[in-house]
């Protein structure tokens, strides 16, 4: 028995466990670890799963999810490190941090596989990259992919793209909600009813995402079918285009890549 347990149970390390207890872990073969005691206390109620300290939850589990925000990391090592047990595999579930902060800072030899996922893990729809650390196997990321598959997809990628992976696709869906959210307000300024326009839109977007999901259609083929000449859609996207819809795309993602890449240096040493 694999026994696994997530440091930090917010949102994305509360879905994780949820995920793994509908993929068929036992609760026996699960920890967590929770700052906050009624939320600890709580999550036990509703899972079944026992929660204790980082020191606890080191000597006890064969896996550990990191899943903490970037900025509670160093604490956390500073707990971790003298407790970890030798073979231990480390699952970073933390934004812009690379496999060489947790392996400079743990105990030598550790293995470590770098994740980024998104938030769809609560609905069991998260997409997640994974890379492979200096002392990580073939075997490590089976069982990381293993683990992460209860809650959505998952891809292996170079590590050197991890930061492109969090803009993409760690920050991904904040992108749609914007866009959604934008879409309601103009649907609240040709006259809908605000509850009519998020119905409108947001089965709109389920249904495109969909099409793209199942349909194996490159998008630009699917646009270009809802695109009459000289119609309604047409007249849309050339107002996209002349504000520069595209392009701003474009420097968001780069933004969020470079914001990726200043997490991961903060921990540099010098």
């Amino acid at each position: 028995m694999t026994t696994i347990a997530v440091l930090g149970a917010g949102k994305i390390g509360e879905a994780l466990l949820s995920g793994l207890l509908q993929g068929g872990r036992e609760a026996d073969e699960l920890l967590f670890t929770e700052k906050h005691p009624d939320r600890s206390a709580a999550l036990t109620a509703q899972y079944g799963i026992e929660g204790l300290d980082v020191a606890g939850a080191a000597q006890r589990a064969d896996v550990l999810v990191v899943a903490v925000k970037p900025q509670d990391i160093e604490p956390l090592l500073d707990e971790l490190a003298p407790a970890l047990k030798p073979g231990t595999l480390v699952v970073s579930l933390c934004a812009g941090l690379p496999t060489t902060l947790f392996e400079r800072r743990l105990p030598d030899s550790t293995p470590v596989v770098r994740v980024m996922p998104n938030t769809p893990m609560v609905v069991g729809e998260a997409m997640s990259a994974v890379s492979a650390g200096r002392y990580a196997t073939g075997e490590h990321l089976d069982l990381v992919e293993e683990l992460l598959s209860t809650v959505g997809r998952v891809a292996r990628v170079p590590e050197s793209q991890q930061d492109a992976v969090t803009a993409l696709s760690g920050s991904g869906p904040a992108y749609f909600f914007y866009l959604v959210e934008a879409m309601i307000d103009a649907g609240i300024l040709l006259g809908i009813p605000r509850d009519l326009a998020s119905s409108l839109i947001i089965q709109s977007a389920v249904g495109a995402a969909t099409m793209l999901s199942e349909g194996g259609q490159h998008p630009t083929i699917l646009r270009e079918a809802v695109t009459s000449p000289a119609g309604t859609t047409i007249m849309a996207i050339r107002e996209l285009e002349r504000h520069g819809v595209r392009a701003a795309m474009l420097a968001a993602l780069e933004a969020a890549r470079d914001r990726s890449v200043e997490l991961g240096r903060a921990h540099e040493v010098d």
